[in-house]
């Protein structure tokens, strides 16, 4: 008989034990690493977080790194790395690139432009390693606006280009925007700036090439600098198509993109799934499906321009 209640014992305890384990996992507090650019790229991310259930200092730690010197993120990556953290959010291109250099066994969840052909993932339906989350499909972007500015300002046959180098996105934006370019009969002038004291000069440069209008490729940067740069295009009367819906808000010409905030906001339901067992290998890139057009009335105005009634009509917001 004591060996039979003994047995029962062991048999009971080893079947309570991969429960144990498991409600201790569930009950573990886990680390996020958030690296990033600028710090208004994480709460709309943490929000996320919270409507999952993962509450800061209760059931997730967050580890935030910022800076928007790219040069500095591959040394905030590796910090990242060494602490551990269980997954890492890389809110950009260049904060994506320097994780991977960092680690390729960590979970890395991105908001990335076109993450294909910057090398990031294998393919959107089975990106094949540790790196998952959404694409904005910057390069596509990048044509459209170009088509919308040249719809928007009539006659426009020169037009500038504000490019930042350092983005490893840079390229395939270029690419895509040159072809449409070409497709409209549009001459476009390429400028460069890698840091924020460049943007002055780049669009000085571009008004005395006397350009008809301007675009710019998505970039943390330039987002980081906008107030700058939306102040720099006013200044040389530039009508301009930006990045996001942000710099139109702040006095910029109009924008046409998905909301950053949302895209940010759904990043945090890839943690989630990451954090509950789930492989980024085969969790599929997620794109966007809404993009909006809005333009400042206001700005327009200012410049002298008529906005074409065909643009109007379609516009989702009008901020007068």
């Amino acid at each position: 008989m004591r060996w039979i209640g003994l047995a029962v014992i062991l048999t009971v305890g080893l079947a309570l034990a991969p429960l144990a384990v498991e409600a201790q996992a569930v009950g573990a507090v886990r680390t996020i690493g958030l690296l990033g650019s600028r710090p208004e790229a994480f709460p709309p991310f943490e929000e996320g977080l919270r409507e999952l259930g993962w509450v800061e200092s209760n059931t997730v730690k967050l580890e935030r790194r910022i800076s928007p010197d790219y040069r500095e993120l591959s040394r905030l990556a590796t910090e990242l790395t060494r602490l551990p953290v269980d997954v890492i959010f890389a809110g950009n291109a260049p904060s994506v690139q320097a994780a991977m250099k960092a680690t390729r066994t960590i979970s890395i969840v991105m908001v990335s432009g076109d993450p294909v052909r910057a090398g990031f993932v294998a393919s959107l339906a089975r990106p094949g390693a540790n790196v998952t989350g959404l694409a904005i499909m910057h390069p596509e972007l990048s044509a459209k606006r170009l088509e919308i500015l040249t719809e928007a300002r009539p006659g426009a046959r020169r037009v500038a280009v504000l490019t930042n180098p350092a983005n490893p996105s840079t390229p395939a934006m270029l690419r895509e925007t040159e072809a449409r370019a070409h497709a409209l009969g549009v001459q476009l002038l390429r400028f460069e700036a890698s840091t924020p004291d460049h943007l002055a000069g780049a669009l000085a440069a571009a008004a005395r090439e006397r350009v008809d209008a301007l675009t710019v490729l998505g970039d943390p940067m330039f987002t980081a600098n906008r107030r700058r740069l939306i102040e720099a295009a006013a200044r040389h009367r530039l009508p301009a198509i930006w990045e996001w819906r942000e710099f139109v808000v702040e006095g910029g010409l109009m924008t046409y993109a998905p909301r950053l905030d949302d895209l940010h906001r759904r990043a945090a339901t890839y943690v989630d799934r990451i954090l509950k067992g789930a492989k980024p290998a085969d969790l599929p890139v997620e794109q966007p499906t809404k993009f909006e057009l809005v333009i400042n009335m206001k700005t327009a105005k200012a410049l002298g321009l008529t906005i074409p009634q065909s643009i109007l009509v379609r516009a989702d917001q009008l901020i007068e």
